[in-house]
């Protein structure tokens, strides 16, 4: 009875994140419209960053009940689960175009902050307030990149501006403020349900439903996002995405988890790090020569991230 209970929860919990989620950057999108805000900028901040929403709640809401391993398991996983599934997924129903500006730099700056993540974890045995200032740091700077880049654009452009949709300003805030509530309550919900779960019925560690179970359901805003973005033709949005969510999980939530909590890294942590380098590598890798992704390469992603669960449920069998 317990197991089932907390099971339904756990599943409430998400839809109501995920519904949150829906809503807040519906609100934000609407209203950066009324403002002429750029799509660039939409796409790469509100839309990656409103859709790590749930990813920005479980963490931050596993910190504050101080099972960090969630935390940490959470954002790689989602990571992961980002570059592996929902890329590949989307590459295999329509290949990807990769932008210039996300070779030259999105990518990259992918990689250097996990590299810089993996690092923490292996010379300080996990993050702490120094990194967090760091990760926040280094936020502002893609930030700031980001809006120069989408200032140029629209400089290159030379077209004139039209309208901003008149929508109900009204009706925005309240998405907004809505789908903010909606995920704080979904990822507590999701967040205890989760650990009793783990915990009390199936006797597994934090770290392996973190990587797991809610890796899978905080990333199915972004999964949504970019696979419909892939059927309608907009490769950038679903690229875009799935880039500024994977360095918002990295710099925003990370970094604000390790100013609220140490963040300790276990050996097997460290190792789920590692496997996300090679992931954004190989994203790197497969993009360079042609700039797209092709559908092979979307199958290569899935065999990876299967070869990786496979290696996920063979570790924790060896453990009990």
């Amino acid at each position: 009875m317990l197991a089932i209970k907390s099971i339904l929860m756990m599943i409430i919990g998400f839809v109501i994140l995920i519904k949150g989620a829906g809503f807040f950057v519906d609100g934000a999108s609407g209203i950066a419209e009324r403002f002429h805000i750029p799509q660039i900028v939409i796409g790469l901040t509100i839309v990656a960053f409103g859709t790590s929403a749930p990813e920005a709640a479980i963490s931050i809401s596993a910190a504050f009940a101080g099972t960090t391993g969630i935390a940490i398991g959470n954002i790689l996983g989602s990571n992961l689960l980002n570059i592996l599934i929902i890329l590949g997924i989307s590459a295999c129903i329509v290949p990807l175009h990769i932008g210039k500006s996300s070779i030259r730099f999105d990518i990259p700056f992918n990689l250097v902050i996990t590299l810089a993540l993996v690092l923490f974890g292996v010379v300080c045995g996990g993050l702490n307030v120094f990194s967090g200032i760091l990760f926040w740091m280094l936020m502002i700077v893609f930030l700031v990149h980001l809006f120069r880049e989408a200032k140029r654009g629209n400089e290159q452009e030379n077209t004139a501006k039209q309208p901003g949709k008149q929508r109900n300003m009204a009706l925005l805030i309240l998405y907004i403020a809505g789908g903010i509530a909606a995920i704080i309550f979904g990822s507590d919900l999701a967040v205890d349900n989760a650990t009793v779960i783990a915990a009390d019925i199936l006797h597994i560690d934090d770290r392996l439903i973190g990587l797991t179970i809610i890796a899978l359901g905080t990333s199915l805003p972004e999964l949504m996002t970019s696979v419909t973005a892939a059927r309608k033709g907009n490769a950038d949005i679903a690229v875009g995405n799935i880039l500024g969510s994977n360095i918002f999980n990295i710099l925003f939530v990370l970094g604000t988890v390790s100013l609220i909590a140490p963040v300790t890294f276990s050996l097997s942590f460290v190792i789920d790090g590692v496997i996300g380098i090679a992931a954004v590598v190989l994203l790197y890798v497969l993009s360079k020569d042609d700039d797209t992704l092709s559908r092979r390469d979307g199958a290569i992603f899935l065999v990876c991230y299967a070869a990786y669960f496979v290696y996920l449920l063979a570790a924790n069998l060896t453990v009990l």
